[in-house]
C-alpha cells in the first residue's frame, strides 16, 4: 500500500511539475496541446521494433558524482513551466526508477529543450545531476539529452 501512495505521490507531483532549476527567460508556448492520439509505448527495458530510430543513450561524464542516467518512454510532457523560466520535464516510465518505482522525472531547461518537443509514446535519453524539485520529487536536471519518435 505504502508503494502505491509513494507511486501515486511522484505521479502527481511530477505532473503538477513546476519543478524548477535552470535558466530565466519566458517560454514561447502558452499553453500544452492535448497529446496526439499514439500507440501505447513499449514497456520499460523493451527493445525498440525495427522499424524505431535508434535512441542515443546519455551518459554521465566520468567525474560527476551525482551524475544519473535514465531512459523510457514518455508518460507527460510539460511543455510551459509555471515558473516561466522556459524548462521543458518530461515524465518518463523508465526501469532506471529515478523519481518512484518505474518513473523518472527529467527537467530540460531552455538551452537544452529538443525542438519540436517530444510528446507521449516518444522515447528520452538523459543524463544530469539529481536534485529534488518543488514538491520534493528527485529528478535529473539534464545536462544531455536525445529523443527518438515512439
Amino acid at each position: 500500500m505504502r508503494t502505491i501512495a509513494i507511486l501515486g505521490a511522484a505521479a502527481a507531483a511530477a505532473l503538477a511539475a513546476g519543478c524548477g532549476g535552470g535558466t530565466t527567460g519566458t517560454d514561447d508556448a502558452s499553453t500544452a496541446p492535448a497529446p496526439s492520439p499514439k500507440p501505447a509505448p513499449a514497456a520499460a527495458g523493451q527493445e525498440p521494433a525495427a522499424s524505431q530510430e535508434p535512441l542515443r543513450h546519455a551518459q554521465c561524464p566520468a567525474a560527476a558524482s551525482n551524475c544519473r542516467t535514465a531512459e523510457g518512454t514518455i508518460l507527460y510532457v510539460e511543455r510551459v513551466d509555471p515558473d516561466g523560466d522556459g524548462d521543458a520535464h518530461f515524465v518518463l516510465l523508465s526501469r532506471d526508477s529515478v523519481s518512484g518505482p518505474g518513473l523518472s522525472v527529467i527537467d530540460v531547461e531552455r538551452s537544452l529543450r529538443p525542438h519540436p518537443l517530444p510528446a507521449y509514446g516518444d522515447r528520452v535519453s538523459a543524463a544530469g545531476a539529481v536534485y529534488r524539485g518543488h514538491y520534493g520529487q528527485r529528478q535529473i536536471q539534464a545536462t544531455e539529452v536525445f529523443t527518438a519518435p515512439g
